[in-house]
């Protein structure tokens, strides 16, 4: 069985309170605060990263992944724009006897990097990104850039293999010449066909990566409140 390091940091903290009332009175109060403040440290950012993922009743902010998608999707489509949608792209496009575009491999090779940074923006903008800070800040989050690119991509070229996209950027390619409103129209494309990637599917996509590699924020949190538990029991 897999436990995660949240859980396993809360059972241990847990753990540590049940043996205060076990053993000697001169120690039980040392185990009590350092089994309290670890589940408190712990606790306090396991709910914070549940947080940045899931709407909460009454908690300002909750939910942000969900809150600046729009953000995060305008983000999406000005790198599809500025990567596969340039003047120059399209000169070689219209230069070419058979008009028809394949963004897949594009897509494939394509640098998401714009698309992550301005997720990392979000997370460190939120309420959660002062906790974050304790940890390495945007650093923190860069282990997670490579496999959300690899989702990002798969998600971005399902929608650009869609039938119905191919359609409409076809029949925009082949009856058009090469102009600004030419780029309008695609871009129009773009923004329509981007609705596909809804608010839910990233946040879905993020939040597996995320608890796994934020886990060890949860830990770290039972660590420094297990100490500071340590030294109030000497001070209290």
């Amino acid at each position: 069985m897999n436990i995660s390091k949240s859980l396993l940091t809360n059972i241990i903290a847990l753990i540590i309170i049940a043996l205060s009332f076990a053993i000697p009175e001169n120690l039980s109060s040392i185990f009590l605060y350092i089994g309290l403040f670890a589940l408190s440290g712990a606790l306090t950012n396991y709910i914070a990263i549940h947080m940045l993922f899931e709407k909460v009743p009454f908690f300002y902010g909750s939910g942000v992944i969900e809150l600046k998608f729009e953000e995060f999707k305008k983000a999406i489509k000005e790198m599809i724009m500025g990567q596969f949608f340039t003047h120059e792209q399209l000169n070689n496009f219209f230069t070419k006897e058979e008009k028809k575009l394949d963004l897949a491999p594009l897509v494939q090779s394509a640098d998401f990097s714009p698309a992550f940074d301005a997720l990392t923006k979000t997370v460190m903008e939120s309420q959660f990104g002062n906790m974050l800070g304790m940890f390495g800040g945007e650093g923190a989050l860069e282990n997670l850039r490579e496999p959300f690119s690899k989702k990002l991509k798969s998600a971005v070229t399902k929608i650009v293999s869609s039938d119905t996209f191919k359609a409409q950027l076809d029949y925009h390619l082949k009856n058009s010449s090469l102009s600004g409103d030419l780029i309008d129209s695609i871009e129009k494309i773009v923004a329509k066909r981007l609705d596909e990637l809804s608010p839910k599917m990233v946040k879905e996509m993020m939040k597996n990566l995320m608890h796994e590699h934020l886990g060890w924020l949860v830990v770290w949190g039972g660590v420094f409140g297990g100490i500071i538990g340590l030294v109030s029991s000497f001070l209290l």
